[in-house]
């Protein structure tokens, strides 16, 4: 890794930052902006995954767009997928891990998800989240965000 004599990071120096962490934690935001500010394509795994109509991509569909995501040269890929971990984290030069307390994350989530509803947001592939899937459906990325956290700890 290239730093400068401040201790600041060069562009162009890391090629390749994983970055994992709860639902809701910020790992696409801290993604795109780091993405951003270093000049690398960024790769969400979720857009990888979802295709049209919440429809999940099929494994070995999913395992091939992953699989040539991590092998160029340069990226900054977020997303939890723990059967996509070896081909991603064994490319990354970086990972980043964002642990916050699960308060946070669900309140930045539930705020998260009624923007993206109140504004009828694109997601990947034409998905939108909608409020019958996110407050009244077994679907819902708040309840799985609870359901995962009792699951880890």
């Amino acid at each position: 890794m290239d730093a400068g004599e401040d201790g600041q990071v060069r562009r162009g120096a890391v090629r390749r930052i994983a970055i994992v962490g709860a639902t809701g934690s910020g790992k696409s935001t801290l993604a795109a902006s780091l993405a951003a500010k270093l000049d690398l394509p960024h790769v969400e795994l979720d857009s990888l995954h979802w295709e049209a109509n919440w429809t999940m991509a099929e494994p070995a569909v999913f395992r091939s767009r992953v699989e040539s995501a991590a092998a160029t040269d340069c990226w900054v890929i977020d997303g939890n997928y723990p059967k996509m971990r070896d081909f991603v984290w064994g490319r990354a030069e970086i990972l980043v891990w964002l642990d916050f307390q699960f308060p946070l994350t669900f309140v930045r989530l539930l705020r998260r998800t009624i923007w993206r509803i109140s504004t009828r947001q694109e997601l990947w592939n034409a998905n939108r989240e909608s409020f019958a899937t996110q407050f009244l459906s077994r679907d819902s990325i708040l309840l799985w965000a609870a359901q995962s956290r009792l699951i880890f700890r």
